[in-house]
């Protein structure tokens, strides 16, 4: 098969002074940042839907990407054809990782079993480009949204047949997920939820929700599928109240269930701010709880409601969130997959690498940045100060349950209490001088 991407090379770093659009200014993968090379740090992944599965639609209009399979009409031929864009892209960029949803890599057949025989196809053409290629799978998922069959939800569903059904997806996508060394399996819940409670059973919904990731759990153990259980929060969009609405949520419910041994985050970016968060609270959240597993890289557009999935671009969001993985000791299995999309008006092949060119420096740059800030440890003897008092006196009794409200009254009635000031825009001015000085 012909190139491709013809007249693109492989991406080099070149430096902030380059003027090369087709180079990285600041991710050089074997530069050590605190101990680890950048590419160990970042784990970066293309994500196989928005790469070579999105045509360049939006809600108003039809596909605008030109691709080279465009023109093809089998679909196991486009299918393949796709398998060999994903090696020679991610190979050029010199990414470690792809990721992909089970749709995404090989058309759905009329049948369940049509479908399944048409993965295996599929998953046979990646071994073998697997066997002569350095990139490898971060993670698995299955897309249990986008059939009609899916409108009421799928392990959510009123609909046992669909719970069923579900059931069988997942369990065909974790093999494969196996099958090709993948190291994590996302669950998001794009339809797990409701539009109204009129119609709804809320707790059977939870319940089923509950028992479906229990059987994955279960299945996992059975075909010795080593891999992190990922669960990925989305507030909304497309299900208006959805189970999985933040990480907050979704610790909840894992613990009423005891589920959370088995399950870490996969935190997306512009899902966070959906949800009214930063991405650093998200972040953060999931470090304090222990539970930060991967993460979808993009940002959105905060004068549009919905999720435009670009490539992430802002240097402050992406310095906040990796001093939040650097604190929470690295990504570990997981990774930073570019869960991102060109725009629509960017629609010629090279406009991918531009992309995730852009991507990948901008938080190269922020792991530069928060490397520093973390070692410096100026903002974390702020927060330890501020919050001095209770490492004596009545806070340290506080803090090791030695006093209830009626030793905490008797201390209040004599109590002279002086506060301090956050310093927010203090801090702000000091972050500022990171981002802008920092080489």
């Amino acid at each position: 098969m012909s190139e491709v991407f013809s007249g693109i090379s492989n991406i080099k770093f070149e430096g902030s002074g380059s003027d090369n659009p087709l180079a990285f200014k600041y991710y050089d993968p074997k530069a050590v940042i605190g101990g680890k090379t950048m590419e160990e740090h970042l784990r970066f992944a293309v994500a196989y839907w928005h790469t070579f599965a999105a045509p360049g639609a939006d809600m108003f209009g039809a596909g605008s990407y030109v691709r080279p399979w465009n023109t093809m009409s089998d679909p196991l031929e486009i299918a393949k054809y796709k398998v060999e864009a994903n090696f020679e892209f991610i190979e050029k960029l010199g990414a470690p990782f792809f990721a992909f949803h089970d749709r995404d890599i090989a058309p759905e057949g009329d049948t369940l079993a049509e479908t399944n025989k048409n993965l295996d196809t599929i998953v046979s053409v990646i071994k073998d480009r697997m066997k002569s290629s350095p990139v490898k799978l971060l993670w698995g998922t299955t897309n249990a949204f986008g059939n009609p069959r899916f409108m009421h939800g799928a392990s959510t569903s009123p609909n046992a047949d669909i719970f069923a059904y579900a059931a069988a997806q997942v369990k065909k996508a974790m093999e494969i997920t196996k099958e090709l060394g993948g190291e994590n399996y996302v669950f998001w819940g794009g339809r797990e939820g409701y539009e109204t409670l009129l119609n709804t059973d809320m707790k059977l919904e939870l319940d089923n929700l509950a028992r479906f990731l229990k059987m994955a759990v279960d299945y996992a153990k059975e075909i010795g599928f080593d891999g992190q259980f990922l669960i990925e929060p989305k507030p909304k969009e497309p299900t208006k109240h959805q189970y999985d609405f933040d990480t907050a949520t979704v610790i909840g419910f894992l613990k009423t269930y005891g589920l959370d041994p088995y399950f870490k985050m996969n935190i997306e970016a512009n899902h966070a701010t959906l949800a009214g968060h930063t991405f650093q609270h998200e972040l953060a959240m999931c470090r304090i709880n222990d539970m930060l597993g991967s993460i979808d890289a993009n940002q959105g557009d905060v004068m549009l409601g919905w999720d435009t999935d670009q490539f992430p671009t802002n240097l402050y969001d992406a310095t906040l969130a990796m001093v939040e993985v650097l604190k929470a000791g690295g990504l570990k299995k997981g990774g930073l997959n570019f869960d991102s999309k060109v725009r629509r008006g960017s629609f010629e092949p090279s406009d991918l690498f531009y992309g995730h060119i852009a991507g990948m420096d901008t938080f190269a740059k922020g792991l530069i940045i928060a490397n520093k800030i973390v070692e410096d440890g100026k903002f974390d003897a702020f927060v330890a100060d501020r919050y001095s008092s209770y490492t004596n006196g009545i806070g340290k009794d506080i803090v090791e349950g030695k006093v209830g409200f009626k030793e905490l009254e008797q201390y209040a009635l004599t109590a002279k209490i002086q506060n301090k000031s956050g310093r927010q825009e203090m801090l702000e001015a000091l972050l500022n001088q990171y981002i802008l000085e920092t080489k």
